[in-house]
């Protein structure tokens, strides 16, 4: 007897369409399961029988023959456990006729113990998000993984207009005898998304604790309102990890959108999304002894590394000197394109990861400088830590500055701006670039041909950018990020055009000292 299953496998964050059919028929007592399983989907025939046995159910002592299609795509994880178990059972016949009707309406998805509870599993949201683009009536998923499935029924994903999706917590396999036989209540409203001006939306540190470093504060300002990339460079102590931390206290809330885009990243890499913390955008701080895996991701199968945890939000890179020069040059695509391509020998995966990149790093190994009489480090040492970050990856960063130890007098000074404060006037950026670019982008995301178009320049601005032009090491890249910078300056003071100041300043904030030639 035949029996058919739906369930989904998870590759990166996307959740794809899988089918299990199941055939018990006579023959030698086998369970063969094919499909392209990996080792953690083979070990599921065991997991499968004492389940069964063990909450009720017969085993069948039969040729048993599972196949999971598409049969050319990898399959990975115990996720296909609960969905194989309910095609074996309808297919030997312990299903009643309205479960087994049901069973092809509805996805499955859920890792069995062998006493026949439900665990959870990674992905749940996308999966929950693609059962309902496809059309189905609901999904039947672990019970403490059922507030984060509903999160399918906000519709934002190209479901809109669709029915909202069934949720159907399952604890354990006995439950699949009363599938779909009784009378179930009305799907429940999806949830509602916090108010971003609740405490839980808003980063709790606040920006002016940092004193003394008012260019630090104005770097920070332009970059939380363009979206750009800030490297920092210092000695230790000078305040480049307070202000980093610091950075989402002036950055607007995410977006709905953002939002389910961000919790579907955290679902596929297996941490439970928060509902509580749903619009406060993401801040990763990986160690410097991450690997390039980890950094940018990949594996098999291909899982999210940190730029993609970090998508919508900020990864910051503390001591970048000491992270290996393959995992830094990693990030060059990433940069440049917003997402991660990993490409494998029968799949090609895309993972999304439009972040703001900020690094701090002190000037040398010991981290006095080389110019400081306290610094015991040689020239040549010196210069080899700097070459850490290649030129390359350096061109790719939008703002790059140098800080000194802050003065005394300026420690127990008048605080500096708050948060809320600079909020107000990043947000009123955003605003502007969003009316002007669309669909919530920044300047940082801008193409060369949109930078042109936009970034409208006052003739005492085109002077001064051809004369900074001529006496600088830019690349055409350096010149297209200047545009960009110079765009978001003139947004923060509410100006349609860009002036010959805000050239000034963004050349300022995006080279560094070594880096200009003459003036």
């Amino acid at each position: 007897m035949l029996a058919m299953a739906r369930t989904f496998a998870l590759i990166g964050i996307d959740a794809h369409d899988v089918r299990v059919e199941v055939d018990v028929n006579q023959g030698l007592p086998t369970f063969s399961l094919v499909g392209l399983p990996d080792a953690a989907v083979r070990e599921s025939r065991e997991r499968v029988r004492s389940a069964l046995t063990n909450s009720g159910f017969d085993y069948p002592q039969s040729r048993i023959t599972a196949n999971l299609a598409p049969a050319d795509l990898r399959k990975a994880g115990p996720g296909f456990d609960l969905a194989i178990a309910a095609a074996l059972l309808a297919a030997s016949g312990q299903l009643p006729d309205p479960a087994k009707d049901a069973l092809r309406r509805t996805a499955l998805a859920g890792e069995l113990a062998l006493d026949g509870s439900v665990r959870k599993i990674l992905g749940i949201l996308p999966m929950a998000e693609q059962a309902r683009v496809r059309g189905m009536d609901r999904i039947a998923v672990p019970s403490v993984m059922a507030p984060e499935a509903a999160l399918a029924n906000l519709g934002l994903n190209g479901a809109a207009g669709r029915p909202p999706l069934r949720i159907t917590p399952i604890d354990n396999l006995e439950q699949l005898k009363d599938f779909a036989t009784e009378r179930e209540p009305p799907p429940a409203p999806p949830p509602a998304l916090p108010d971003p001006t609740a405490g839980s939306a808003v980063a709790t540190a606040d920006l002016s604790e940092l004193k003394g470093q008012s260019a630090l504060h104005r770097g920070l300002e332009v970059a939380a309102a363009g979206g750009h990339s800030l490297m920092v460079e210092g000695p230790p102590g000078a305040g480049k990890t307070m202000a980093a931390a610091r950075l989402p206290s002036i950055l607007p809330p995410l977006s709905p959108r953002e939002s389910v885009e961000a919790m579907r990243v955290q679902s596929a890499a297996g941490q439970r999304p928060e509902l509580a913390d749903a619009r406060r955008r993401p801040f990763r701080a990986p160690h410097h002894t991450i690997s390039t895996v980890g950094l940018v991701g990949g594996g098999t199968p291909p899982r999210p590394g940190e730029v993609t945890l970090a998508h919508r939000g900020v990864l910051f890179l503390d001591e970048l000197g000491e992270f290996s020069r393959s995992a830094l040059e990693a990030l060059r695509q990433p940069l440049e394109a917003g997402h991660v391509s990993i490409v494998r020998a029968g799949y090609r995966v895309e993972l999304p990861c439009r972040f703001m990149l900020i690094a701090a790093a002190n000037p040398c190994p010991c981290g006095a400088g080389i110019e400081s009489n306290r610094c015991k480090c040689t020239p040549l040492a010196a210069r080899r830590y700097r070459a850490r970050l290649s030129g390359a990856l350096a061109d790719r960063v939008d703002i790059s500055m140098s800080i000194q130890q802050p003065e005394t007098a300026s420690l127990g000074g008048k605080p500096a701006e708050s948060s809320a404060t600079i909020l107000g006037r990043v947000t009123a950026a955003r605003e502007r670039q969003a009316a002007r670019l669309g669909d919530g982008r920044t300047n940082a995301e801008m193409t060369p041909s949109e930078s042109r178009q936009h970034a409208r320049l006052q003739p005492d601005a085109k002077l001064a950018l051809a004369d900074r032009h001529a006496r600088s090491r830019l690349s055409g890249r350096g010149h297209e990020r200047v545009l960009r910078l110079a765009r978001t300056i003139a947004d923060l003071y509410g100006r349609d055009r860009v002036t010959a100041d805000d050239i000034d300043e963004a050349f300022n904030l995006r080279l560094r000292d070594d880096d200009e030639l003459g003036s």
